[in-house]
């Protein structure tokens, strides 16, 4: 039985009510492609692996396997994830103290840092010099957010972002991390007790 709608007219035959629906005459019926269809289980669903310049640490293991921390450029700053079988880890990247500096060297030699950038004289400071925790305050929307460098138990140091969500207090982000270089370096000449400049 056809229903009108609020126009008062039929919902198949109303031009502002049908508009976007499977009643819609002039929508174009969706086109096929001509490649034989994908079932579930022969669609990838992992990332696929990066194929731009970028700087890679490890590889280290935890409890959930083996990874690698790459350093990337990606539009409006770096990302530094930690990557598993070709895959971003959903987890806030943690590498080796003394692997920072030549993660940093190594990206200003594939021209992934900016040319000027003074994210390599930062990394190349030792956190020791500090107390090995530094942070760069920024917003996420209404939110205040750190990017935090901090130093962990066996030598390790963790580079993440962190949120303050009211009532709750501070929350890591278990999640790679994508800012501007010069929150980078603000983060890690804090670590390692220089001045921000």
């Amino acid at each position: 039985m056809p229903q009108l709608c609020r126009h008062n007219r039929f919902t198949a035959e109303c031009p502002i009510c049908s508009k976007g629906t499977v009643l819609d005459s002039s929508r174009a019926p969706p086109r096929r492609s001509s490649s034989p269809s994908r079932t579930a289980k022969g669609r990838n669903t992992a990332s696929r692996a990066f194929q731009g310049p970028h700087a890679s640490a490890g590889p280290y293991s935890d409890e959930q396997g083996s990874y690698e921390v790459r350093l990337e450029r990606v539009p409006g700053g770096l990302r530094l994830a930690s990557w598993t079988a070709g895959a971003i880890r959903r987890a806030a990247p943690v590498l080796a103290a003394e692997d920072l500096p030549s993660l940093f060297q190594s990206a200003a030699e594939k021209d992934v840092l900016e040319h000027g950038s003074d994210l390599l004289a930062a990394a190349g400071a030792p956190l020791a010099a500090g107390d090995g925790h530094g942070a760069s305050p920024g917003r996420a929307g209404e939110l205040r957010e750190e990017l935090r460098v901090e130093t962990l138990d066996g030598g390790r140091v963790r580079v993440a972002r962190w949120l303050l969500r009211p009532g709750r207090g501070w929350q890591l982000q278990e999640a790679p991390v994508m800012l501007p270089a010069a929150r980078y370096a603000e983060a890690l000449r804090r670590a390692s007790g220089r001045p921000a400049a």
